[in-house]
């Protein structure tokens, strides 16, 4: 609609609408007032900025593409760095971010998105400082662990193995297993062999959708 902004108000001032008879009802003239109005084209704008990230979100949750549990977490994350970047003053969209964090904390995050997003090498590598450094993250990440894996032996061979995920180590630095970081998902790296980069007893116990 936005990109059509001219067009709808040459529409709305030609002749051929001005002498219909929609245009010269009441709704009609309410109608070219809005369309003509700054205000309502700046709310278009305020509109877009807020809803095109979150879109994008809509479009990874529902695709069959990427499995969404491994990139939920960073894909919120970035809907709201997004949201963020494209505001000068906070309090257009200090409201927004309260409905997006009350929907996430009650009904979208589970500690799986943060273990998938720890696990995952397309992002884990890349945005390496910034996850270590997230401690809600890594809560989530380790009552994953403690929820889905209750071996003590198994926990501490995973608390073992993460130091050689973390340095891409071993099998972890082969070129194949760097070469496909961002190739393939991770649930078919569990199944590559040389090539994995998780740790494998953590998706082992991972739901099927994952």
């Amino acid at each position: 609609m936005y990109e059509q902004k001219s067009n709808l108000k040459k529409l709305f001032v030609s002749d051929e609408y001005t002498c219909s008879a929609y245009g010269r009802e009441t709704r009609g003239r309410e109608s070219t007032d809005i369309i003509l109005s700054p205000s309502f084209w700046n709310n278009v704008v305020h509109a877009l900025k807020i809803g095109g990230p979150l879109v994008k979100v809509l479009h990874l949750v529902d695709g069959k593409q990427r499995p969404p549990m491994v990139y939920l977490y960073e894909a919120i994350d970035r809907a709201k760095d997004a949201i963020h970047a494209s505001f000068s003053d906070q309090r257009k969209y200090k409201r927004v971010f309260e409905i997006i964090d009350k929907r996430w904390d009650s009904k979208l995050h589970n500690p799986l998105h943060a273990a998938g997003l720890v696990l995952n090498p397309e992002l884990f590598y890349d945005n390496e400082e910034r996850i270590l450094g997230d401690e809600s993250l890594w809560n989530g990440y380790y009552e994953c662990i403690e929820n889905l894996i209750p071996e003590e032996s198994v926990q501490d061979k995973i608390t073992e193995q993460f130091s050689i995920y973390r340095n891409a180590e071993s099998l972890f630095g082969k070129s194949m297993a760097i070469r496909q970081r961002k190739t393939k998902s991770p649930g078919e790296r569990l199944n590559g062999g040389s090539n994995l980069v998780i740790p494998l007893h953590i998706y082992k116990s991972f739901p099927s959708r994952f």
